[in-house]
């Protein structure tokens, strides 16, 4: 009699898994195939997806056992692919993988586009002064620094001082290139006021994106960029602590 509700269980299980288009399941690997930049796409959507900000502590307790369940085969029966992927994606983007201590919501990956379009919008504010233009940079790089160190290698703690260094190296370089740039376009007399105004608008780019491959320890844009792109930038070999997370996910697939 046991035997067959056992059967029964599995059966079950079995059809639920095959009535979904979740891939099977597989703990610490991406959901999405890695060898194509689509499958890339998808696995760094899945990192920002903001509605991660919104899960609650019971759920992600519940996410957390039925992950320990799967690690330890006591997996209830009629659980679906489709959950255990949900349950990985909640806990790895809320969770630090060293650590296993929640990421304050600011600095998650999740977190990252809701809370740094408002900076990018300062940063692009027309008619700015000398303040409001030294703020800003500050304030991104600021906010840079913060999730870069908040999602960190935690296996391989770097010294305080060099976190401090290329946070001042990040803020000092973004600022002067910003209020440098500010300056020339003022004192371009062959720019129409329209010209120069157009200009001006373009000035934050190239402040913040020259910091993209030597940000303090985190995986920089241009990592990012190149691991979505092409398979062969898996492990990130640029020169950033945390960029173990991209290795993980190579090494899973």
């Amino acid at each position: 009699m046991a035997d067959t509700a056992t059967t029964a269980s599995a059966a079950a299980a079995s059809a639920a898994n095959a009535s979904t288009d979740a891939p099977p399941f597989q703990l610490g690997k991406p959901r999405f195939q890695q060898t194509s930049f689509f499958g890339r796409f998808r696995h760094f959507l899945d990192i920002i997806d903001p509605r991660t900000l919104f899960v609650t502590e019971r759920r992600l307790r519940e996410a957390v056992q039925l992950l320990e369940d799967y690690k330890h085969g006591t997996l209830r029966p009629g659980v679906t692919n489709e959950q255990l992927w949900s349950a990985q994606k909640i806990k790895q983007a809320i969770l630090h993988p060293d650590t296993n201590e929640k990421i304050f919501m600011p600095f998650r990956m999740s977190g990252y586009i809701p809370f740094g379009t408002p900076i990018v919008v300062g940063l692009l504010l027309p008619n700015q002064t000398l303040a409001s233009t030294v703020f800003w940079q500050w304030l991104n790089q600021s906010h840079n620094a913060c999730v870069n160190y908040a999602n960190r290698n935690a296996t391989k703690p770097s010294p305080a001082s060099k976190f401090i260094q290329g946070y001042l190296g990040a803020v000092i370089s973004a600022v002067s290139i910003a209020v440098g740039l500010n300056v020339l376009v003022q004192k371009a007399n062959k720019f129409t006021p329209a010209t120069r105004l157009l200009v001006q608008r373009f000035v934050p780019f190239p402040a913040v994106g020259q910091l993209s491959c030597r940000r303090v320890p985190g995986c920089s844009s241009l990592c990012k960029a190149l691991c979505a792109w092409q398979p062969s930038a898996w492990p990130c070999h640029w020169p950033s602590a945390s960029s173990l997370r991209c290795q993980r996910s190579k090494q899973a697939s």
